[in-house]
């Protein structure tokens, strides 16, 4: 088996163990070992396998299969400042719509959830949507899309779990949209509900260009210039 074969099995181990533990395993194994337990299998299984993936992925020889114009770098730099502006908002306002975050309250939609209800999710996804276009070979576009199909997938299976098991869930998506800004597109809330706050708006910044410097120490490449 070739490297790159390798790395779909790893991929979609990774991606196939989050789902089946997130949603079919989660009850009958939480039931027989118990929550710790379950969370115990659960990392084991998610960090294991992508591990794994990566470790393969740095032995798969890079191979360029299309090229990017030179304005696509700064769109893609653009695109990843907006992810690390989702994911630190998704870390520092609760948000019910993570597995565990909770039922909704009566604060309303607060901070980066005027924008998606995933925010979290979707910094990944739009990460791996980044990473795919501007890498543009076959290792990345195999883990990158397994990123890509986990945080998408795995979003929309959880809103169905938790719109079933909460009617104010429901009213919570009735309120959020699940594609970024698609309330704003389309008229249905201002643009102003779009503002993030200060704390996701600083702190992404900060950490956007955080990654921009360490960028070519970590990975090799200067992610303005490709």
């Amino acid at each position: 088996m070739s490297d790159l074969a390798l790395l779909v099995v790893a991929v979609s181990l990774f991606v196939g163990g989050h789902e089946l533990l997130s949603h079919p395993l989660r009850a009958p194994l939480a039931k027989a070992i118990g929550e710790k337990g379950f969370l115990g299998v659960y990392a084991l299984v998610a960090l294991g396998s992508l591990f794994w993936a990566v470790e393969i992925w740095k032995a798969v020889p890079p191979e360029r299969l299309w090229e990017m114009p030179g304005w696509a770098y700064g769109v893609a730099m653009a695109v990843m400042l907006l992810a690390f502006v989702l994911f630190v908002g998704s870390m520092t306002t609760p948000n019910p719509a993570l597995m565990g975050g909770g039922m909704p309250g009566a604060t309303g939609i607060r901070g980066v959830q005027g924008i998606t209800r995933h925010p979290m999710m979707w910094a990944f996804a739009l990460w791996a949507l980044v990473h795919m276009a501007m890498s543009a070979d076959p290792r990345t576009l195999v883990l990158a899309g397994g990123v890509l199909v986990l945080a998408l997938f795995g979003s929309a299976m959880q809103d169905r779990k938790k719109m079933l098991a909460s009617p104010a869930y429901a009213t919570h998506v009735a309120h959020t949209s699940y594609l970024p800004f698609a309330r704003q597109f389309s008229g249905r809330a201002p643009w102003s509900s779009a503002w993030p706050g200060p704390v996701a708006l600083v702190g992404g910044a900060v950490l956007w260009g955080a990654m921009l410097w360490a960028h070519p120490i970590l990975i090799g490449v200067q992610p303005w210039r490709g």
